[in-house]
């Protein structure tokens, strides 16, 4: 048996981890290392992979994968809100962008039915990419996000009938075509409703028994077998191998089961895609480069901006403002991986000419690798096109959705921060029934929440605005779990020129900022390191036998003196580095025979006239706790000092004068 593919195989995979690895290191999309090896080692690079059919063949499965978990973030109902979006737009886009791209082909001479392929390919632009890149940046629930999703899915139905055009022999255009088209396209709808029949009545039922099994293996076999089983009905019935599997993924999107599917199908999906973008890179000719780069790049340039024009005017037509349909025009300006099958049959076939085919091809090569750069960079370019639009359309967005999470809620707590402090504070008030809004600037943070449905919004809480939009007059505490000190003293700041008595309690690290804190407006706040400090000493003397009572009402003391006690600690080197040079601290001070303080009782000192308190006194084998302002001090005590530097080293002066 022969087994000379596993040398390609080998070959690609070394040269996609060396080459990904780089890319993530230069902080660029994996994407773009996966085109450059295909370029590189393809048959028209260095020739180390000749072989290509069979690795496209199974690339093809990575847009199925891709597709099959869109559907999965997609359900019916949303899809059904989307409808004016991929009817309307997607199929104002597709029908504009064919018409004047075959126009302007057919003024230059091609062939009507070429004009028409050609302009299929325009038209279509890279589901693959727009969708795992805006998925990378949390991105694709956003109003630009749905908008380029609805316009990718109906250019992902009308592959079909440009496929077959493009199969079809110039001298057999006529009515064939039309009729081949309306024969798939009733195929297609026959092929769907038995999709979604067998989603709604069957896939449920069939995820629940297989997941009663517990077994990962059988529960990864099955959703395969759904995704590749879709996929082979639409194919069979004239349509892509993809939108079957985006179907079944929607109808899966509606159980309990989505997150579990998405997390077996993730591995299969992102390896496959890899391949997928490496098989593309292979049909660039890159000897032909150096003799068409003129064409190529004037081709590149017009295709970017004529689409980013035509379908950032259509967005504004559709009613969207200025900076979302910019924003969706610069995710969709490139070619896709569908243009590249629509040229595949006019490739093979040679009815165009071979530089002509070339020029195309690398101009939407080329596109699709400067594609993740533009989505990825898509609102720092509206911002400064449009700097006043866009901060405006954000914060009213943001306030809008803080609101629509707050509304209703009265006597709530606000949760600033929804780490795993903030998490687990809000846990607790949800066992008491308690409601709560919490606050978060991380966006993958909170669309995990969202999915898992907690009363959770994006928003900065350093934000007045916001605040307010969560429902700041009727709350009944804030809590501030943000571990940024200069952001928590700015919301205590803002919140107390308008509100005196909330309650506002404060996580901090440490005591570096306590005083400063509360000195702030806190109600409350609470030293990570002081309460486990606590903690572990009450767990401490519980274990020594002392009694419960008396344990407590010792913490509470300490509570109740905001940690005083806690905070006189004896500096070492990683307190310089964390509280600072001028920080509080202990000091003991030995008192010479003809010391001026030898017999004066400790209220003689007036030590704390200049900020400084004495804690303890060390006698001998004595130690005496927070001394009496009656307790006289005799030559060889041990004074513990708390305070300042510059007041510690002026009570030694004052202490050890004789």
């Amino acid at each position: 048996m022969d087994y000379g593919y596993l040398n390609d195989i080998l070959i690609l995979f070394a040269a996609a981890v060396a080459v990904v690895v780089t890319f993530l290191l230069l902080r660029l999309p994996p994407i773009l290392g996966y085109l450059l090896v295909g370029v590189v080692m393809g048959p028209y690079g260095l020739a180390w992979i000749e072989d290509t059919e069979h690795a496209r063949a199974f690339a093809e499965f990575g847009v199925v994968f891709l597709l099959f978990t869109i559907g999965l973030e997609f359900s019916l109902t949303q899809l059904i809100r989307m409808k004016s979006t991929v009817l309307g737009l997607g199929a104002a886009q597709v029908l504009f962008t064919t018409m004047i791209t075959a126009w302007v082909a057919f003024y230059l001479g091609f062939p009507i039915e070429s004009a028409l392929v050609l302009g299929g390919v325009v038209a279509m632009s890279s589901t693959a990419l727009v969708v795992r890149q805006l998925t990378d940046q949390v991105e694709l629930h956003s109003h630009h996000g749905r908008n380029a999703v609805g316009i990718l899915l109906f250019q992902d139905v009308m592959v079909i009938p440009f496929l077959i055009l493009a199969a079809t022999p110039l001298d057999t255009v006529g009515d064939m075509p039309l009729l081949a088209v309306a024969t798939a396209l009733g195929e297609g709808v026959i092929a769907l409703v038995i999709i979604l029949a067998l989603g709604r009545w069957v896939l449920r039922p069939l995820f629940r028994a297989i997941a009663g099994f517990r077994s990962a293996e059988l529960f990864m076999l099955t959703a395969l077998l759904v995704a590749m089983g879709s996929a082979w009905i639409t194919h069979h019935m004239g349509l892509s191998l993809a939108l079957g599997a985006f179907v079944a993924g929607m109808m899966l999107g509606e159980t309990e089961f989505r997150h579990q599917i998405e997390a077996e199908i993730r591995p299969f999906r992102d390896l496959l895609l890899g391949l997928f973008f490496i098989t593309i890179g292979m049909l660039l000719n890159i000897q032909l480069l150096p003799e068409l780069w003129p064409q190529v790049l004037l081709l590149l340039v017009l295709l970017l901006v004529f689409k980013l024009i035509l379908i950032g005017g259509l967005c504004r037509v559709a009613g969207w403002d200025n900076a979302i349909s910019l924003r969706t025009g610069l995710v969709l300006a490139h070619g896709g991986e569908f243009g590249f099958a629509i040229l595949a049959p006019v490739l093979s076939g040679g009815t165009w000419p071979a530089e002509s085919s070339q020029v195309v091809l690398a101009a939407l090569l080329i596109s699709m690798g400067i594609a993740p750069l533009l989505i990825r960079a898509n609102a720092s370019i509206a911002s400064k096109l449009l700097p006043q639009e866009v901060m405006e359309k954000s914060r009213k967005e943001i306030e809008a959705g803080v609101a629509g999470a707050a509304h209703g809620l009265s006597h709530h707590v606000i949760i600033c921060g929804y780490g795993r402090v903030g998490q687990n504070v809000a846990q607790l008030l949800e066992f008491e029934g308690i409601n709560y809004i919490a606050l978060d600037t991380n966006p993958v943070l909170v669309q995990n929440a969202l999915e898992a449905k907690e009363p959770v919004s994006y928003g900065d809480a350093a934000n007045i605005h916001i605040l307010e939009a969560a429902g700041l007059s009727q709350a009944a505490a804030l809590v501030i779990s943000l571990t940024e000190v200069e952001t928590t003293l700015k919301i205590l700041q803002q919140v107390r020129q308008i509100d005196t008595k909330i309650p506002v309690l404060v996580r901090t690290a440490d005591e570096t900022y306590l005083k400063q804190l509360q000195e702030a407006g806190a109600t409350e706040v609470v030293p990570e390191t002081l309460e486990a400090s606590l903690m572990l000493s009450s767990h401490l003397l519980l274990a020594l036998d002392i009694p419960m009572a008396l344990v407590l009402s010792r913490i509470r003391q300490i509570r109740r003196e905001r940690y005083t006690l806690l905070t006189q600690i004896y500096p070492g080197e990683e307190l310089f580095t964390v509280l600072g040079d001028n920080a509080e601290r202990l000091r003991a001070i030995e008192l010479p025979a003809d010391a001026w303080a030898v017999e004066c009782t400790v209220g003689d000192l007036g030590l704390e006239n200049i900020g400084v308190t004495l804690t303890a006194i060390q006698r001998q084998d004595e130690r005496i706790p927070n001394p009496t302002q009656d307790k006289r001090l005799q030559a060889g005590d041990t004074l513990i000092l708390f305070g300042t530097p510059a007041a510690l080293e002026q009570a030694e002066t004052i202490l050890c004068v004789d």
